[in-house]
This record gives C-alpha cells, sequence and structure tokens, in this order.
C-alpha cells in the first residue's frame, strides 16, 4: 500500500471500564471485558495509526418495550462518544483532547422497530445528547444479527428506515449469515427493496453492510456449498440495489480457530473466494477498510505464540489482508485510495 494514502477506519468499537455494566453481551468472564478505549486502539495500530476511525454502537443494554427509560444506555453510549469527539476526556477512560481528530464519525443505536414516533423522540434525545458532537452522527444501527426472523420486514422498521433516509443518515447493517442461515439474506433483500419503494433517490436510506454478512469461512469446497451459493447470491443481488456498501471486516470471526492463526497470506488464499465475489460484485468504489476492533483481537493477540504475532497483531493482520486485495485486483492508486478511506468518507457523508 502507497504509504501516504490515508486510512479511515470504517468500523471500530470504543468503551470506557466505567460502563462495562451497560454492555449487553460483556460479562466478567467475557475476554474483551475491559475496557477499549483510543489508547488501546492506537496501541495495536502503531505505525499505521489511520487518520481517522468510525465508531459503531457497542449493543448497550437497551429495552425497547420501556420506551425512553429503555434508552438510557444507547444515550449513555453517546455521551461517551461525545466526550471522545469534542476533547473532553474524563480521568482514566483511555483518551486525550487531541484524539478528537479521530473520530471521523459515530453511529449509535437507535429503536428501529419501535416506529417512527418512538425514533423521531429518540433522534431529538440524540441530539440534545450528542451536543456539539451531533455533525459527528452520520447514522444509526440496530443490530439484527441475533434477532428474530422477520423483525426487519416489519412496517415499523421500514417506515424507520424511510425517516433516517429523509434526515441524511445511513442504516448500518449487521447480520450473520454463518449462524441465522440464508433467511436473513433474504430478508435483507427485501427490506431494502422495501425501504427504498416509491421514495426519490435522493432521500433514500443509503445502508452499510457490516462484515461481508458474516459468511462460513470454514466452507472447503465453494463450488458444491449451498452456504456459499446463498451467500453469493444475495452478495451479487444486494450490489444491485441503490445506496448499498459493503465493509472488508469482520473476517477472523467467521473463520474456524486453525486459519485465523495462520499468517496474513495463507489467509488470504482461504478466503479468497469470498473477497473476489464481493470485490466483483461492488467494485472499488463501494467496499471499504474496517478492522472491527477489538472484536478482530478475539482468540488473537492474547496468545503471542500464534499466527497474529508475525504480522504485527490482529488490526495489523486484517490490513495486510485487505492490502493483498488491493494487491490482487492490481488497483492503482485512485482505486486504493477508495479502499482505505475514499469510499467510507462518501458513504457515510463525511467531509474529507
Amino acid at each position: 500500500m502507497a504509504a501516504d494514502i490515508p486510512i479511515i477506519d470504517a468500523h471500530i468499537h470504543l468503551y470506557p471500564e466505567s460502563e462495562l455494566s451497560t454492555l449487553s453481551w460483556c460479562t466478567p468472564e467475557h475476554p474483551l471485558h475491559k475496557q477499549h478505549s483510543l489508547e488501546e486502539y492506537k496501541a495495536a495500530t502503531e505505525g499505521s495509526t489511520p487518520k481517522g476511525f468510525i465508531f459503531i454502537e457497542t449493543d448497550r443494554k437497551n429495552d425497547l418495550e420501556a420506551g425512553e427509560k429503555g434508552w438510557e444506555h444507547p444515550l449513555q453510549e453517546i455521551s461517551w462518544l461525545k466526550r471522545i469527539a469534542t476533547g473532553q476526556p474524563k480521568p482514566g477512560e483511555g483518551h486525550v483532547a487531541e484524539d478528537a481528530a479521530l473520530c471521523a464519525a459515530y453511529v449509535p443505536w437507535a429503536p428501529l422497530p419501535s416506529g417512527v414516533e418512538a425514533m423521531e423522540k429518540y433522534l431529538e434525545l440524540a441530539e440534545r445528547e450528542a451536543g456539539e458532537s451531533w455533525p459527528k452522527v452520520r447514522g444509526f444501527r440496530y443490530l439484527l444479527q441475533d434477532k428474530p426472523h422477520g423483525t426487519m420486514l416489519q412496517d415499523k422498521f421500514i417506515e424507520s428506515l424511510k425517516l433516517l433516509g429523509r434526515r441524511g443518515f445511513v442504516f448500518d447493517l449487521g447480520i450473520d449469515q454463518h449462524n441465522r442461515g440464508r433467511t436473513q439474506l433474504e430478508e435483507v433483500v427485501e427490506m431494502i427493496d422495501r425501504a427504498h419503494d416509491g421514495v426519490p433517490e435522493d432521500q433514500r436510506v443509503t445502508f452499510i453492510i457490516n462484515h461481508l454478512c458474516k459468511p462460513d469461512l470454514s466452507v472447503y469446497n465453494v463450488q458444491t456449498s449451498p452456504s456459499f451459493i446463498a451467500w453469493r447470491t444475495a452478495i451479487f443481488t444486494l450490489s444491485k440495489c441503490s445506496r448499498t456498501y459493503m465493509k472488508l471486516s469482520g473476517g477472523f470471526s467467521e473463520m474456524p480457530e486453525s486459519l485465523r492463526r495462520r499468517s496474513a497470506e495463507d489467509i488470504f488464499d482461504a478466503i479468497s473466494p469470498w473477497l473476489s465475489v464481493v470485490l466483483a460484485a461492488f467494485g472499488a468504489g463501494r467496499i471499504m477498510f474496517a478492522s472491527d476492533w477489538p472484536v478482530c483481537t478475539l482468540g488473537l493477540e492474547d496468545d503471542p505464540a500464534d499466527g497474529s504475532a508475525a504480522d504485527g497483531g490482529a488490526w495489523k493482520k486484517w490490513k495486510k489482508i485487505v492490502d493483498r486485495l488491493c494487491w490482487m485486483a492490481s488497483f492503482g492508486d485512485e482505486e486504493k485510495s477508495l479502499v482505505w478511506g475514499g469510499t467510507a468518507l462518501k458513504a457515510y457523508g463525511i467531509e474529507a
């Protein structure tokens, strides 16, 4: 990769130790049950630290049935990001005032299943909580990967997506084909179609798809695998939808542990069928580098004997894989600039 091409990491998670109890998934036994702030992120990316990052909500505890009372922790997360984005850290939170320049944008949680009325109220509260950092809020996410089938097809959810489009926000889409099967892929195609149906192009919500839709990267024979064929079909279908982008992220968590620990070159060779499909479907102008830090470190950086050590850690290992994809595609500097940051800036509507 050309050393002068700036990197925007389009998908990271951050949280302070003081708010671990607000994370819905983070039990004391979880390997990520410790502070992950910019101090740790900069250490993990030392020597290649991006020009900026896009923070994605970290699945804080929430309760849709409780209305505003159930939004306490997601709004608390916005307050945390405001402190980062405006350079106003609290002692011990792992960032300094100068780190504000690294925050290109952030994407909080939002209660899309609750419908337009609830969404409008939530956006009002979110803007109040974000204060002067509100322009950094470029979109919202409601994580769908673990929700019941049909959640994203409810009328209230579709109307919430249309509201985001009217307000100029993107929707970060997180689903999981590996564990949830082809049903989620089929529902996503229908959801996007309905969210865009009858809506003027300039008011359509932009969808930014996380983690390649989490395919099963343990498949050996992709030519005959129903899982791979279903995923490939969905990727090409999704690429035909307007205002859709794909993040090159999340690969480590979907591959066998034995593969995860191998070199970046070996991993690239093993997952090239999936990367090739994404590249062919979306092209350089609609794919973006994203690390999924610190989730990408699971099972890698805690063991100095694993394959990530020679690659400089999990973040740098994933960067090498994406760099190799650019090499395989024979990208010039213009296309590389899109993958490493330009596409993310365009998709999220961020001024360079």
